[in-house]
C-alpha cells in the first residue's frame, strides 16, 4: 500500500507538467498565429504601395517617353506646266 500512495504524487506531478507543457504550445502558437497575421497585413500594405508606386512610375515613364508631335508640313511643290 505504501508503494500506491509514493507513486500518486508522481503521476500527479507528471500531469500538472504535461497540463503546463501544453498550455505553453497552446500560447507560443497563438502568439505564433498573431505575428503572422500581422507580418501578413504588412506585406499586402507593402505589396499595395509598392504596385501603385510602380504605376505611377510607368505613367511617368510612358508620358516623357513620348515625344512632342512634330510634324513637318509637306511642302507643296509646283510643277512647272509646259
Amino acid at each position: 500500500m505504501s508503494n500506491t500512495s509514493s507513486k500518486a504524487p508522481i503521476h500527479l506531478s507528471r500531469k500538472q507538467e504535461e497540463d503546463r507543457a501544453r498550455a505553453d504550445y497552446a500560447r507560443l502558437r497563438e502568439a505564433e498565429q498573431e505575428k503572422t497575421v500581422r507580418l501578413r497585413a504588412l506585406r499586402l500594405a507593402k505589396e499595395a504601395a509598392d504596385r501603385g508606386a510602380a504605376d505611377e512610375a510607368a505613367a511617368a515613364k510612358a508620358a516623357a517617353k513620348k515625344p512632342a508631335s512634330k510634324r513637318r508640313k509637306a511642302v507643296a511643290t509646283r510643277l512647272p506646266i509646259d
